[in-house]
C-alpha cells in the first residue's frame, strides 16, 4: 500500500469537541440518573467513562466498587445488566433533552469545520451518542451551518469505543483510506483511542471538553497560571490514551493538520 502524503479526512467527535464546551449535558445526565435510583453520583466519577457508548458508560459506572457498595446496599442485589439496560432506557430520553440545551457550538468549530473542507478534506464524525439521542442534535448543528459527511452513534456497531469499529464504519461512509491519510479529534481518552486503535493520527481537546468539565463561563473566569495547571493536567491524560498532539479546542486545529501533513510528505506514520 502506498504511504499517503497528504490527509483525506478529518474525523470529529460530538459533545466537548464540536458542540457543549466542557460536555456538561452527558455529565450532568448521568447524576441525574443515578439520583432517580436513589444513588449518589459525583461529577468525577460521571466524566470517568465518558466517550464510550452510553450503555457501557452506565455498566462501568455502576461497577466502580462505591456505587456497587450503594446499589447493594439500596436496592439489596448486585449492579447487573438488567439494571444497566433499566437505567439506559431512563437515560435516553433525559440526555436528549440534555444534549439539545447544550447544543451550542463550540466556539470556532464552524469556521474550523469550513475551512477543512476548503482544503478538500472530508469530515466524518462518531459519537458516544445514540441514534435517539443525536435525532435531537444533528438538525441543531446543520441549522448553525455543521454537517458531517457521516455520523456513527453508540449502538451501531458490535462494539463501541475505544474498539475501533466506528472509524472503520467512517473509512466506509466516506470512502477514504489509509487510516494514516485520517485525523480524529476527540476531547476523551476512549474517543481517542478509538482512532489510535484504528491507525489514525489523534487529536486530544484540553479544554473544550470532558478532560476540563468547565463551561466555557467557568474556565474564562479562571486566572492564566489556573488555567495552565488545569490545562497541562488534562494534556497529560489525552497524552497517556495516545494523543499524538493535544490543543484547547477545534479552533486550534488547523496549524496541526499543517504538521501532520508535513510529517507524511515525510514518510512518517501516525
Amino acid at each position: 500500500m502506498q504511504h499517503p502524503t497528504a490527509l483525506n479526512a478529518v474525523v470529529f467527535d460530538w459533545a466537548g469537541t464540536i458542540i457543549d464546551f466542557g460536555s456538561c449535558a452527558p455529565m450532568g445526565a448521568f447524576v441525574r440518573l443515578f439520583e432517580k435510583f436513589d444513588i449518589d453520583l459525583t461529577i468525577a466519577e460521571a466524566r470517568g467513562p465518558m466517550g464510550m457508548a452510553k450503555w457501557d458508560h452506565i455498566k462501568a459506572l455502576g461497577t466502580l466498587p462505591r456505587i456497587a457498595a450503594q446499589w447493594q446496599g439500596v436496592h439489596g442485589k448486585a449492579f447487573t445488566d438488567a439494571d444497566v439496560d433499566h437505567l439506559y432506557e431512563v437515560f435516553t430520553p433525559m440526555s436528549a433533552v440534555a444534549a439539545v440545551e447544550y447544543a451550542d457550538f463550540i466556539p470556532g468549530a464552524v469556521e474550523t469545520v469550513n475551512a477543512i473542507r476548503a482544503r478538500g478534506l472530508k469530515v466524518g464524525s462518531t459519537t458516544g451518542y445514540n441514534r435517539e439521542i443525536m435525532a435531537g442534535v444533528t438538525p441543531i448543528a446543520a441549522a448553525g451551518g455543521y454537517v458531517p459527511d457521516n455520523l456513527v452513534c453508540a449502538g451501531d456497531l458490535a462494539a463501541g469505543r475505544p474498539s475501533p469499529l466506528g472509524m472503520y464504519r467512517t473509512f466506509a461512509d466516506i470512502g477514504v483510506w489509509p487510516p494514516a491519510s485520517v485525523v480524529k479529534v476527540d476531547d476523551t481518552g476512549y474517543g481517542i483511542e478509538e482512532g489510535v486503535n484504528a491507525g489514525t493520527w489523534a487529536v486530544g481537546l484540553s479544554v473544550s471538553g470532558n478532560e476540563m468539565g468547565l463551561s466555557l463561563a467557568e474556565w474564562q473566569a479562571l486566572d492564566a497560571a489556573q488555567q495552565d495547571t488545569l490545562r497541562q493536567g488534562a494534556t497529560a491524560r489525552l497524552k497517556a490514551a495516545g494523543a499524538h498532539y493535544v490543543i484547547d479546542s477545534v479552533a486550534d486545529l488547523l496549524p496541526v493538520l499543517d504538521e501532520i501533513e508535513l510529517k507524511l510528505k515525510q514518510g512518517a506514520k501516525p
